[in-house]
C-alpha cells in the first residue's frame, strides 16, 4: 500500500506542486501524492511548468486547488512548503496525520529576471529530487508514526 502525502502551501501554485510532481517522478510507485492550499491561487505559475518540463517530469493533472477539495484525501503525512502554510489552522480531516514543515524559499517570488527565476526553480527541483531520493532508501512501508515523522524531517534536514 502506498503512503499518501499532501503538500501544503498557502496558494498551492509553485512550491507544493513542485513537491507532488517531483514526487511523483522519483517514486512513482511509493506514495500517492496531492497538493492543495489553504488560499490556492487558481493557477500554477508558468514557470513552474516549464521548469518541471525542462526536467523532463509530467506536468499533466497539476492544478492549483484547495485543501477543501481533498476531503476524500486521507494522507498519512502532511508536508507544508512555506512558513505561513505551517502556521496555518489545518481541516479536521487531515485527523492524526504526521505533520512535518518542509520549508522552502518561494522560486516565484525571485528577484530578477526570468531566467533567475527559472533557476531558482530548478534549485528547487533540485532539492526535492534529493528529499524524495532519500526517502525511496528507506523502509518507509513499516515505518510507524514517529519514525515517518523522523524520516520526512531527516529528508528536509
Amino acid at each position: 500500500m502506498q503512503l499518501r502525502l499532501l503538500f501544503i502551501c498557502t496558494h498551492n501554485r509553485c512550491r507544493s506542486i513542485l513537491a507532488e510532481a517531483i514526487g511523483r517522478h522519483v517514486c512513482p510507485d511509493l506514495f500517492e501524492l496531492a497538493s492543495a492550499g489553504s488560499q490556492p491561487a487558481g493557477n500554477v505559475h508558468p514557470l513552474t511548468l516549464k521548469a518541471l518540463e525542462q526536467h523532463n517530469v509530467t506536468i499533466d493533472g497539476l492544478k492549483s486547488k484547495s485543501w477543501d477539495e481533498l476531503n476524500d484525501f486521507r494522507p498519512d503525512a502532511v508536508l507544508t512548503m512555506c512558513d505561513n502554510a505551517a502556521k496555518e489552522s489545518c481541516p479536521t480531516w487531515f485527523g492524526d496525520s504526521v505533520r512535518v514543515n518542509w520549508s522552502l524559499s518561494d522560486p516565484s517570488k525571485t528577484q530578477g529576471s526570468e531566467q533567475d527565476m527559472l533557476d531558482a526553480m530548478h534549485q528547487t527541483i533540485e532539492t526535492l529530487t534529493c528529499r524524495f531520493t532519500l526517502l525511496a532508501n528507506n523502509d518507509l512501508q513499516s515505518a510507524t508514526a514517529t519514525e515517518l515523522k523522523e524520516l520526512l524531517e531527516m529528508a528536509a534536514s
